[in-house]
């Protein structure tokens, strides 16, 4: 990437300081404690969303739309006529512009962060080979502000979001959403690796019903899991087998029961 496109980057936290739920451990053993609290591979069966998902075609075409450096220039200056703060747009000579998008974090599982180093501690890990990481949950309620070009893909956005927080974590993990309210519903849209999140924010205003960014996990119909490292597989197959027990555990304790109620009924009735 040539010096006059690299996108340049700046965030600033958007809520308020959270304690999470954090810990400092083992490379191989500090991912369980957090994934087996709050996911699980067979999550019982939700109720169906009340939100459908977005009929992307009429938003999509209007995102591919060719601008001239006249169409640009037009739509910065009505976009920066609604702007109530400093977070404007600004045009290049080479018709390409910045400004800022706003990444809300809704993120289900922790991310992970190398362990800040301490004196002859960290030289006796890196002697050892083992890593050290600590994980964490982000508040829900957790965004940033990003300064961006009109060049920067959604997929540079997640890793920028990633290594601003030096989050260790595959960026393949997660994935940018658009969101927006409509007529009293809300509708959700993954974004494609080499879409534009800055030309969406143009193209809709920097009303937030209208269009808001949403960092997610990548979740699709099947789980990529050459982007997990080998403790997290490791762990996943712990899960696993947890879980199986405790499902054997519950039928067993439910077939239990009705035996007793059986037994009790058949205790308790006169012979006919």
């Amino acid at each position: 990437m040539t010096e006059d496109k690299t996108p340049s980057f700046e965030m600033t936290w958007g809520s308020s300081t959270s304690s999470g739920y954090c810990t400092d451990e083992e490379s191989d053993s500090e991912f369980e404690q957090f994934f087996t609290a709050r996911t699980s591979f067979f999550p019982k069966s939700r109720k169906p969303a009340a939100a459908p998902t977005v009929k992307q075609d009429e938003q999509v075409e209007s995102g591919k739309q060719e601008w001239t450096p006249a169409d640009i220039q037009q739509k910065v200056k009505e976009y920066n006529a609604q702007i109530n703060s400093n977070l404007f747009m600004n045009v290049n000579k080479d018709a390409s512009y910045t400004g800022f998008i706003k990444v809300q974090f809704k993120l289900a599982r922790p991310v992970s962060v190398p362990t800040p180093k301490k004196g002859s501690d960290a030289g006796a890990r890196r002697a050892s080979g083992v890593k050290r990481r600590t994980s964490f949950y982000l508040p829900k309620d957790a965004s940033k502000h990003l300064h961006i070009s009109s060049r920067t893909s959604s997929r540079e956005v997640i890793e920028a979001l990633l290594k601003k927080f030096t989050v260790v974590d595959n960026p393949g993990k997660f994935a940018l959403f658009e969101r927006s309210e409509r007529h009293d519903q809300v509708y959700i849209r993954k974004l494609s690796d080499d879409e534009r999140p800055l030309r969406l924010r143009l193209n809709a205003g920097p009303n937030e019903k209208v269009l808001s960014f949403v960092l997610k996990e990548n979740e699709t119909g099947e789980v990529n899991w050459h982007a997990f490292s080998m403790p997290e597989l490791k762990n996943f197959l712990r899960i696993l087998q947890r879980e199986e027990e405790e499902h054997v555990k519950q039928i067993v304790q439910r077939y239990a029961l009705a035996r007793t109620k059986m037994q009790e009924a058949l205790a308790g009735s006169t012979p006919g």
